[in-house]
């Protein structure tokens, strides 16, 4: 039996060209839909873990997968938009915590997340330096936001435009860091975290303006009759907020009126819960309550749906693959037939010869799914950080 194995893999170990694209292809056969369902798999248990620490979502009538994406993962495109007064209905019914939500904005490709500094404690996020926010005009930044960015607390950062056309006369609103969060491996690394009211001013609907008596204003007067000041296009909003300046910006109007994205709804027991969704079941009411899990649960049906049909596609590659090996092996042998007919020639059995041939398959099919499991074992031992690395991209 040693002869028969020394002789088999003397051949292989010789003809290292073709051994290699041998036991690469059904190495690949064997460990691609592995991995697939590895790395499927840790990314329904990452997503279903953050919609399970999120008992309940208001907002808007519309998509519940976009409101649901927005809210946890601040992804996805703006949902439809309710005011700030649903924050209050949920706090004066003494039935949850009200947390709001604004996802709209951006510093430069990291999420800005409007919110208030019960989120923090909400989802069990600690500082890595620095403190939450106090003051309009301040930040707090994800891990993974700040590397993004390159800045660090002391820093500043400047928002992003909503489009390269917008004609609305908003100008970007610097920003100064105030506290970097440890990493979390959720989508809060990722996010840039500001006041409620510090969204607002982004979007233009708190602002102030300079003080057109003071001296260094006069450039910017058309003209003064008493204590009424007219003043000429060059008076710009602020683009930072200051000690100096932020006594001026002002809100129009009620701030229950002001647009959220959405309220977490942290409810105090089962019980709450349950009396809290039944009160938006109303047929005329304007938001809508949910579930987070229901709803994630319903996009991973999805995703596993997708991943049969992935999984039976390169199942037939494979087929076909193997096919293929099958013909490679049978036309090796045919070409092989004179060193066949030596071995037989100075003695070696029919039996012998054919279990040379039987062990070079053997030791090539052994080989591919021996670093098939090796590279299956890593993926999963690695699958949750590699998940998390490719969904804070």
């Amino acid at each position: 039996m040693r002869d028969v194995l020394f002789l088999a893999w003397r051949y292989l170990a010789h003809n290292r060209g073709k051994t290699g694209v041998l036991v690469g292809s059904i190495m690949l056969i064997v460990y691609l839909p592995v991995a697939l369902r590895v790395l499927v798999n840790q990314s329904a248990a990452d997503l279903t873990s953050r919609a399970d620490a999120t008992p309940l979502l208001v907002g808007a009538k519309g998509s519940p997968l976009e409101l649901a994406l927005s809210s946890l993962y601040f992804e996805s495109d703006t949902p439809e938009l309710t005011t700030y007064a649903e924050t209050a209905r949920i706090a004066e019914s003494g039935m949850a915590q009200a947390i709001p939500l604004y996802v709209r904005f951006r510093v430069r490709s990291q999420p800005i997340v409007g919110t208030s500094i019960e989120y923090f404690d909400f989802r069990g996020l600690g500082f890595a330096e620095g403190r939450t926010m106090a003051t309009l005009g301040e930040c707090v930044l994800g891990a993974r936001a700040a590397e993004n960015l390159g800045v660090a607390t002391g820093d500043t950062v400047i928002t992003s435009p909503e489009s390269v056309f917008d004609i609305a006369g908003v100008y970007p609103l610097k920003m100064r860091v105030v506290g970097v969060l440890e990493p979390a491996f959720t989508a809060d690394d990722i996010a840039v975290f500001v006041d409620l009211k510090t969204s607002w001013i982004i979007q233009g609907l708190v602002h102030g303006h300079q003080d057109m008596a003071a001296p260094e204003s006069a450039s910017g007067v058309l003209s003064r009759e008493g204590d009424n000041i007219v003043a000429n296009a060059s008076v710009l909003q602020y683009t930072e907020i200051t000690p100096d300046n932020v006594d001026s910006f002002h809100f129009h109007g009620s701030t229950g009126n002001y647009p959220i994205s959405a309220v977490i709804a942290n409810p105090h027991d089962q019980k709450s819960g349950t009396i809290l969704m039944g009160r938006y079941e109303a047929p005329d009411e304007p938001v809508q309550i949910l579930q987070p899990t229901t709803v994630i649960d319903e996009l991973l049906g999805t995703i596993f749906t997708v991943q049969n049909f992935v999984v039976a596609g390169m199942v037939l590659v494979g087929l076909a693959a193997i096919a293929t090996a099958v013909l490679v092996f049978a036309l090796s042998i045919r070409l092989r037939k004179r060193e066949i007919e030596t071995m037989a020639k100075i003695g070696g059995s029919k039996l012998r010869v054919a279990g040379i041939l039987v062990t070079e398959i053997a030791v090539v099919v052994l080989a591919s799914v021996l670093f098939a499991g090796v590279l299956a074992a890593l993926t999963t031992r690695f699958a949750s950080t590699a998940v998390r690395l490719l969904l804070l991209q």
